[in-house]
């Protein structure tokens, strides 16, 4: 259990340093359409993750066991939501849609990173 813990709160803080970082680049270097591309997708994906991580730890925690219906409604619920803010940040053109894949890959960066550093750190354990 420590290493899905470890990589839980690598991934949680990595979402918000990688978002900031994107974020300030995108308004120091990018048309303002874009960098907002950026921040807003990012805080959409960054958000759903802390509020899908919140539901499944109050749904798997003892004695309080959610059923997996209520788990996929409150799911289906953030995706529609998320859907919806896109599609009203595009059609107004708010924001760039190349800006907001970009804020969009957030989270998947953060876990690729975090998956890249648990696997280094097991194969230099494994080879002392």
């Amino acid at each position: 259990m420590e290493i899905q813990q470890r990589i839980l709160k690598f991934v949680t803080r990595a979402n918000w340093i990688l978002l900031f970082a994107a974020s300030v680049l995108g308004f120091a270097f990018l048309p303002p359409d874009v960098a907002r591309g950026i921040l807003f997708g990012g805080l959409i994906v960054t958000i759903n993750f802390h509020l899908l991580s919140r539901t499944l730890k109050t749904a798997l925690t003892p004695p309080h066991l959610s059923s997996l219906s209520s788990v996929l409604a409150k799911y289906y619920l953030r995706f529609i939501v998320s859907g919806f803010i896109i599609f009203v940040l595009i059609s107004g053109h708010y924001v760039d849609p190349l800006g907001l894949f970009i804020g969009l890959s957030v989270v998947v960066v953060s876990i690729t990173i975090a998956t890249t550093c648990e696997l280094k750190h097991y194969i230099f354990k494994e080879a002392t």
